[in-house]
């Protein structure tokens, strides 16, 4: 039975409920997402894993507000952002704010130094110089890279620069983040400091937090994880184990 007081916290995550995404019509009609459900809480950190083609990245477009689903619902930090239709008129506005995103590659801008790479999105969002900036550099404090907060990005190490990608995903203090492979090219240490990181940060800044992986080096950190195959997806407990 769930606690009453989980329900409130739920309510500021992220969820999704018979959520479904068909591509083409009548005879080569495709049904890449089949009602799917899922909830993660504020300060939850779940593992999305399934095989190639099994929709994924579909379900992950339609989590970011890239691609728009055919039916169902989908409630962002209290919000109904979708249902039989988007209710938020400024999708961009939407990913830009209320959407962090992490990627395999960390696809910082190289001509901007770490801090102006951070501070970005806040200054975009209309905040002013000052306060973006602070903002960046608590972010980077936070990560262990305040130290390099005036460096060029061709001066950061890998691991630097998947620190500086996670503190950008945070800087607009997004109640969601989306990893996309966050591990996939890291060796077993880099990938669990990673996955060690992206836990603090969720408890942290109260954040639920998405990872798409393939990557068997994570996959027993996830207290919950969530397979998807054939377009449907199906809950289970993980291992949780602590990361040291």
């Amino acid at each position: 039975m769930m606690e009453p007081a989980m329900e409130p916290a739920m309510d500021k995550g992220i969820h999704i409920e018979g959520l479904s995404k068909r591509y083409g019509a009548g005879d080569t009609a495709v049904d890449a997402l089949k009602e799917v459900n899922m909830s993660v809480a504020p300060g939850e950190v779940i593992g999305l894993v399934g095989p190639s083609g099994s929709g994924k990245t579909t379900l992950l477009k339609c989590l970011g507000a890239v691609i728009e689903p055919t039916r169902g619902r989908m409630t962002l930090g209290g919000e109904v952002i979708y249902e039989q239709g988007w209710k938020i008129p400024d999708l961009r506005a939407l990913r830009r704010d209320r959407i962090g995103f992490v990627f395999q590659a960390p696809y910082l801008i190289p001509f901007l130094d770490v801090t102006d790479n951070v501070a970005l999105l806040p200054m975009l969002a209309g905040r002013s110089n000052s306060e973006s900036r602070a903002r960046a550099l608590e972010l980077l404090q936070t990560l262990d890279v305040a130290h390099r907060a005036r460096a060029q990005i061709s001066e950061l190490s890998g691991g630097e620069q998947q620190r500086v990608s996670i503190a950008r995903a945070l800087a607009n203090r997004p109640p969601v983040i989306l990893a996309d492979e966050p591990t996939a090219p890291l060796d077993s240490e880099r990938a669990l400091t990673v996955m060690r990181i992206l836990n603090q940060m969720a408890r942290q800044y109260q954040t639920a937090i998405i990872v798409v992986t393939h990557d068997e080096k994570i996959i027993p950190t996830f207290k919950r994880i969530y397979h998807i195959r054939d377009g449907r997806t199906v809950e289970e407990a993980g291992e949780g184990r602590e990361i040291s």
